[in-house]
């Protein structure tokens, strides 16, 4: 094989990516990245050492956390960014290993590989590769866990950055991170310590996510209930996707006046939630779908696209937009013209995309109409007393956390009738793009109450945690899982597998997972997985209507 990748839901034949990753990454992509992740592992080793010593080194932090950012599914296709980065990334180990060999400080324990490699040729990434890959670690089980928390660290990674960007860090975040990918080094843990790691990334997990809520809601206020227009006006557009919010205001606020509007895409969407960017009459709605129907939709908006993070997917050959595309931050596609990070105190230089957007045509109509979201956890505690009554009452029977990811797969479209099929005294509770299987079906709603109430962001999971634990305390229980809420969550890549963990750690039993189980675990680790906590897989949407609604 020239790759091995499973990291994502679309893992080739379930199993892994063995030539080309499903998502359109090369294979030399896939290698780099396996050697950077090798790389972070052994400036880990040697800032946890520092750190030990009191040795701060906040350029490193910044440096692992970007790393990892960068090789999430579908963020970074450009093989340059990951050379560069491996490079960058043995140069900064070598300088903390002088400076630490000078002090005579050196790594408790065995130090592996990662953290004696010497500077060498991109030339020679594939036999570097072949070591720092995954299946470098010949035990399956162990294998599997590793793997479990170094996706759980990336998926971390993504909201640390984020709320980096607006000013957030917390020191926790990055010790545990850095010390989590230390310990995916050490052969001598045993299964039973790599599963308590596995809960212990959930818990962090929780951390960054509560860390990235507040920074999103004291930069831009509290999401409101909003209706969001899917329809489009005659000027010509930005459409902007991804997660990052502070390049979201960044844009509003460059674009003002210029006769440029803006429309969210995928994943931005929640952004039309936050107070602080109902100000500019220029910010229109949102544009489309999910991410994977990109290829369709970039073509009929006619103005630049830009992307603040992942998910690209990588555009056709016969494509015309293609010139059209910028990429920001973590994101990177070769070919795509990128956006310079904004240097400290700073803001993004955005001009070049404005431009550009100023002499193309105005988007194309593909829908009329409005959704309705805003749903993260200060607005539902607004709510509390008419949901708490209406549980009550018996209005609202149970709640259905469907949060999580989209794919292409014709299987998510269980999604879609499952949504559909669901009885009317019930309610979705959503957040990340899986809400485009649903969010725009007319589902109604229950005395006022709509049955999908989508919380934001992938990110903003957090919030459906929160208002899950504040349900748990007003109606006075002892266990979480007492209360009248089913997860039927889908997943696709590495900020889904966070959210999975973090929502563990809390002690939620019974998830169901799909469309299919990830392909990096392992019989037996799946098996803890059931055991331990009920994580179960999908089967159809009658089979599992049925197991839902007897209380299974």
């Amino acid at each position: 094989m020239s790759m091995f990748c499973y990291q994502c839901q679309e893992a080739a034949k379930g199993t892994g990516c063995t030539i080309k990753g499903v998502c359109g990454k090369t294979d030399e992509v896939a290698n780099l990245q396996d050697v950077l992740m090798f790389v972070l592992k052994g400036i880990s080793i040697y800032n946890t050492t520092a750190r030990r010593a009191g040795i701060e080194k906040p350029e490193i932090n910044k440096f692992i956390v970007d790393g990892l950012f960068a090789t999430i599914t579908n963020g970074n296709f450009d093989q340059n960014v990951f050379i560069r980065k491996i490079q960058q990334g043995l140069e900064m180990r070598n300088k903390l290993r002088q400076e630490l060999e000078k002090t005579g400080i050196r790594p408790e324990g065995p130090v592996n590989e990662a953290a004696t490699w010497e500077p060498f040729s991109p030339d020679e990434f594939v036999s570097k590769a072949e070591t720092a890959g995954v299946l470098a670690t010949e035990d399956e089980d162990v294998r599997s866990l590793r793997e479990l928390i170094i996706y759980g660290v990336k998926g971390m990674a993504a909201y640390t950055e984020h709320a980096f960007n607006l000013g957030y860090e917390d020191p926790a975040i990055y010790t545990f991170m850095q010390e989590a990918l230390v310990a995916t080094t050490r052969d001598t843990l045993t299964a039973d310590e790599l599963v308590e790691l596995v809960i212990e990334t959930g818990k962090y997990g929780v951390t960054a996510m509560a860390l990235l809520d507040k920074a999103n809601t004291s930069a831009y206020g509290n999401p409101e209930i909003t209706t969001v227009n899917i329809g489009t006006r005659n000027n010509p557009g930005i459409l902007i996707s991804g997660h990052d919010l502070k390049d979201m205001e960044e844009l509003l606020a460059q674009t003002e006046g210029t006769g440029v509007d803006v429309y969210t895409h995928s994943e931005m969407l929640p952004a039309n939630y936050y107070p602080a960017f109902k100000k500019y009459s220029h910010f229109v709605g949102n544009y489309g779908n999910s991410w994977w129907k990109q290829k369709e939709e970039f073509e009929t908006f006619n103005g630049p696209v830009l992307f603040t993070t992942n998910c690209i997917v990588p555009p056709a050959s016969s494509s015309t937009y293609s010139d059209r595309v910028y990429t920001t931050g973590a994101a990177g596609f070769y070919g795509f013209r990128h956006i310079p990070d904004r240097e400290s105190g700073g803001k993004k230089d955005f001009s070049s995309i404005i431009e550009h957007a100023k002499n193309c045509l105005p988007p194309v109509e593909i829908e009329k109409g409005e959704i309705t979201g805003g749903f993260a956890h200060a607005q539902v505690f607004a709510l509390a007393d008419k949901i708490v009554e209406a549980v009550k009452s018996g209005a609202i029977r149970k709640f259905f956390v469907m949060a999580g990811c989209d794919g292409r797969m014709k299987s998510r479209n269980y999604y879609s009738e499952f949504a559909e099929k669901l009885p009317q005294d019930t309610v979705i509770l959503t957040a990340g793009c899986a809400k485009y299987r649903y969010n725009k079906l007319p589902l109604g709603d229950i005395g006022g109450i709509p049955r999908v109430l989508d919380a934001g962001q992938c990110n903003d999971s957090y919030s459906l945690a929160v208002i899950a634990m504040k349900l748990k305390e007003v109606f006075e229980l002892n266990d979480i899982n007492e209360l009248p809420i089913a997860y039927n969550i889908a997943w696709y890549e590495q900020k889904a597998v966070i959210v999975l963990l973090a929502l563990l750690s809390l002690g939620v039993k019974n998830i169901h997972l799909g469309p299919t189980l990830p392909a990096f675990l392992s019989p037996n680790v799946a098996g803890v997985l059931v055991e331990k906590f009920g994580i179960a897989g999908i089967t159809t949407a009658d089979q599992d209507m049925a197991l839902f609604m007897n209380g299974n």
